[in-house]
């Protein structure tokens, strides 16, 4: 398929997904490094207690809200 093909096709909303090779895609900016956090106790409580109401565990909500504050304080060029 030529490129003004896809371009008009993408353009005209059609399903494009078909016409793509993602066998090797990669999402950027997606590696992991470990890191050692110590929290009182009253902190893991509560975050365990919120992760349960969610339905995430208590890494997945600390990555979550995490996300949500930096995404902010980019959005607002606070950093």
């Amino acid at each position: 398929m030529k490129a003004e093909e896809f371009d008009k096709k993408f353009d005209d909303g059609d399903y494009i997904i078909n016409d793509l090779d993602i066998s090797k895609s990669k999402r950027t900016m997606q590696n992991q490094k470990r890191v050692n956090i110590d929290f009182p106790l009253w902190m893991i409580e509560l975050l365990d207690k919120e992760a349960g109401r969610v339905g995430v565990t208590r890494q997945s909500i600390i990555k979550i809200w995490l996300s949500e504050r930096l995404r902010t304080l980019v959005s607002n060029q606070k950093f």
